[in-house]
């Protein structure tokens, strides 16, 4: 018997496991209901659970998320990433259509790191000539 489907997602410094299980269509992130754990943020609500509304079969599954590092935004694009590789794992049909929307793909973008000599990545201290 199948207990489930894992899979890890990342985004920035955030890291989300998923696993999913047969159920009722339920989602837990960090052991809070969606509404609770993006109170306020629609918009990274949105993101993270874009993976389920494209898929048909969300109502047979509940999704368990575990997120952590980062901030609510690279957390939100981090889920997303974990849930497609989730169902991409349950449902292989749905390759074509979850990589058309991108949720497939690991968004390499980082923070810069903090050069020598200056005050953040890239801004320099004023230039004076004499």
């Amino acid at each position: 018997m199948n207990t489930g489907y894992l899979s890890v997602g990342r985004r920035k410094n955030a890291v989300a496991r998923v696993r999913m299980s047969e159920g009722t269509g339920k989602i837990v992130i960090n052991d809070k209901t969606v509404d609770e754990y993006f109170a306020g943020l629609p918009r990274h609500k949105k993101i993270a659970l874009k993976s389920v509304e494209v898929w048909a079969g969300s109502k047979k599954y509940d999704i368990y998320v575990n997120v952590y590092g980062g901030g609510i935004s690279g957390q939100a694009g981090a889920m997303s990433h974990s849930i497609a590789r989730a169902i991409l794992k349950q449902d292989e049909s749905m390759k074509d259509t979850l990589r058309k929307e991108g949720l497939l793909t690991r968004d390499p973008r980082m923070v810069e790191r903090k050069k020598p000599g200056r005050p953040k990545a890239r801004k320099r201290f004023q230039f004076s000539k004499r």
